[in-house]
């Protein structure tokens, strides 16, 4: 059933709405910002083909459509008017061969369902039409027709259920503006641009409506303009606070936007409602692991297992999500279990091939690389798949010493993976520009203990792969100091500071450092001990943020928590940028995909660096990984009289320290420390030639 507050029936982007959902009234000026026109045009040939459709000129249209397809033979819109035109024509079984192809090459394109229904209709197939049907608005919740026919499809089978919940849905498309009804459908199909445009429209004319507000938050999530899609949504719930489907994907924002305890408050709203609902589950664990609440979400995770999944994809997640948990608390052998047993409900996927390969610890055999070259080679794997096994298969291969086909496979990885990214390496030089013009010697002079004075903070930073989680697991050994995790706190103020602009020559932050008082950043600083107190659980008085990027914003850090610890783990370059090569990122970290955005990356680091040691000297303590490695004592020693702490002989013994650890160096911070890691790039030298030539002198500057 599709009602307000019920947002797991719902499912789609569209769910009726009382009257007051649909009033008219002027756009709030933060949201008419948002709603800005954009068109797009469709190609001449398909329209007219459609307008031969939809006057019923079949035969004619069929004559256009069968040389446009010998050309463009994986075109969607073709093979699908080419199916609907066989249909109306009785070749059936003709038009059902052409869905097949469809389904092939665009398998979440909705209306092809549709018309397999109908197509099963006319056979006089009815289970398999209403399997047909049923599988498009499970996709598409905008499909009128398939409402229409499931109604008929049900009665006639005594099935007076579903019956009424397709009637239900009808009833609800029925009351809907026709061009939000037409957008929906554009949403559902990937077509996020001509939607966009609709809906825009809509608003600008008709002002606030419900479900157009919601169904464009719900295209700026897909476009990932995560800002724009929280307000909407808030928009939308001052509206209709009782829409459930509306505060489901509130929620599901507030997780991207590491919202954790924000989103958690949410959930337990909509759960108090609908206990069992699957899909809020889902949405309250991302929170609660996001805040490093684990041992519960296990226990959800191997319950929802043991009800039984509604897909082979639901039940591959659900295995790798607790496999991936099991791994953070340090229960391997149970983790490896769960991979495997999302591999076999889903053995297409190529994520838990990868998270398998990053444990780093684990040795695939000689049946499991086979079968992972298997799937790399189909021409059915899709992208992500692909480069997720490709990822694994080259760290396979690395293991066995077959180093010039794992480099070819790392080097394939990557470019699959640098084509869907947006890096833009001009951001971080420009900032890092900007940073050392206005955040000078003198300007943190005349701001000397501005914010607030608490010495709990200690933050752990540096780029990716530098040995960053080793430091984090020694100080998270000693009695005083809580590990927590890489916190999201510090870049989501830089957000906010930041602005909507990403105007590369002249961005408002850091510039707008200097407009700031003191009062404010005592109040970032009192926000930042705020936010982060749920993530601390063991009530020891310093804990540690170890998010990496934040070496970008030290100034920032200083200003507003100027008793903070901060402590630089730098790694050799060569070592530390083939590292991020090699390594598939959860998310973030855009640099990492191709050698010449690395090694870019790496020099901004190393400039703003010795910026930032310059203006604040001896706020910072740099590290060197390979130091830390030749001689642990003497660098625990280091680490601790900097933190201003007293010796602890557990930090030499880090590996048996029994704590949560998320990153990628999970596994190898649970054992002794070993020079093994130090030179293993060199394995690779003979390709990476272009990686030094494009470090300069960073190759030895480094150390500076």
């Amino acid at each position: 059933m599709c009602r307000r507050g019920r947002g797991s029936s719902c499912g789609g982007h569209l769910c009726a709405q009382s009257s007051a959902g649909r009033r008219r009234g002027g756009s709030q000026p933060d949201l008419r910002e948002i709603l800005t026109t954009q068109t797009t045009l469709p190609e001449q040939a398909i329209l007219r083909l459609q307008e031969l459709t939809r006057t019923r000129r079949y035969v004619a249209a069929l004559a256009g459509i069968d040389p446009l397809l010998a050309r463009h033979p994986e075109h969607r819109e073709l093979l699908y008017l080419g199916a609907m035109t066989l249909r109306h024509l009785n070749r059936v079984p003709e038009a059902l061969e052409l869905l097949r192809r469809l389904e092939q090459h665009h398998p979440r394109y909705s209306r092809l369902y549709q018309e397999r229904g109908h197509c099963y209709v006319a056979l006089r197939d009815a289970l398999r039409a209403i399997e047909a049907f049923r599988r498009g608005v499970a996709m598409n919740q905008a499909l009128p027709d398939s409402w229409r026919m499931l109604y008929g499809l049900y009665l006639g089978m005594g099935d007076h259920h579903n019956a009424a919940t397709a009637a239900e849905h009808s009833a609800v498309l029925k009351k809907l503006p026709l061009p939000i009804i037409q957008a929906g459908g554009m949403f559902s199909e990937g077509e996020w641009a001509a939607a966009e445009s609709i809906v825009r429209a809509y608003l600008l004319q008709h002002g606030h409506h419900v479900e157009a507000l919601r169904l464009l938050a719900r295209i700026a999530i897909q476009r990932d303009v995560l800002d724009d899609a929280e307000r909407l949504l808030e928009s939308v719930l001052k509206l209709a606070p009782d829409y459930g489907a509306a505060r489901a994907d509130y929620a599901g924002v507030l997780n991207r936007r590491q919202k954790y305890l924000q989103a958690r408050r949410e959930m337990d709203t909509l759960l108090q409602l609908e206990p069992g609902n699957r899909d809020y589950l889902k949405l309250y664990a991302v929170a609660c692991v996001g805040l490093g609440d684990y041992a519960p979400i296990i226990r959800l995770y191997r319950q929802m297992l043991a009800e039984g999944a509604a897909t082979g994809t639901e039940t591959a997640d659900l295995h790798l999500w607790l496999a991936d948990l099991l791994k953070t608390v340090g229960r391997q052998p149970e983790a490896i279990q769960e991979y495997h047993a999302a591999i076999a409900a889903l053995p297409e996927s190529g994520g838990a091939w990868w998270s398998l390969a990053n444990l780093k610890t684990y040795r695939f055999s000689h049946e499991e690389i086979a079968r992972m070259r298997t799937g790399e080679a189909s021409p059915a794997t899709s992208r992500v798949a692909r480069y997720h096994l490709c990822f694994a298969l080259g760290k396979a291969l690395e293991d066995q010493g077959r180093y010039e086909e794992s480099w070819q496979l790392y080097e394939r990885g990557n470019a699959l993976k640098h084509a869907e990214v947006r890096h833009l390496p001009g951001l971080a030089e420009a900032h890092t520009r900007l940073s050392k013009q206005v955040c000078t010697n003198e300007f943190f002079a005349a701001r000397q203990q501005w914010g607030v004075a608490d010495l709990d903070p200690i933050f752990v930073l540096g780029l990716p792969r530098s040995g960053s989680t080793l430091i984090e697991q020694i100080l998270a050994s000693h009695p005083q100091v809580e590990g927590t995790q890489e916190l999201p706190d510090v870049q989501r103020m830089v957000m906010e500071l930041r602005g909507r602009g990403t105007d590369v020559d002249d961005p408002r932050y850091p510039g707008v450092l200097t407009e700031l008082t003191a009062e404010e950043f005592m109040r970032l600083g009192e926000r930042f001990l705020t936010e982060t107190r749920a993530y601390r659980q063991t009530g020891r008085p310093f804990f540690i943020d170890k998010m990496p990027n934040n070496f970008r914003d030290i100034g920032l850090i200083h200003l507003m928590l100027p008793n903070a610890t901060i402590i630089d783990v730098r790694r050799e370059p060569m070592a530390c940028c083939f590292g991020n090569f090699k390594q598939l990122f959860s998310s973030g970290q855009e640099f990492s995909y191709s050698i010449d955005d690395i090694a870019r990356y790496y020099r901004t680091y190393l400039e703003i660096m010795r910026h930032w040691n310059a203006a604040l000297p001896g706020r910072i303590l740099t590290l060197h990984h390979e130091d830390v490695v030749d001689d642990l004592e003497g660098s625990v020693r280091r680490v601790l009289d900097f933190c201003g702490l007293p010796f602890d002989p557990a930090c030499l013994e880090f590996h048996k320290t029994p704590r949560n650890v998320r990153t990628a160096s999970s596994e190898q911070v649970r054992q002794p420390i070993s020079r093994e890691g130090v030179d293993r790039w060199r394995n690779y030298e003979p390709w990476l030639g272009p990686l030094r030539i494009a470090l300069g002198d960073a190759v030895t500057s480094y150390r500076e």
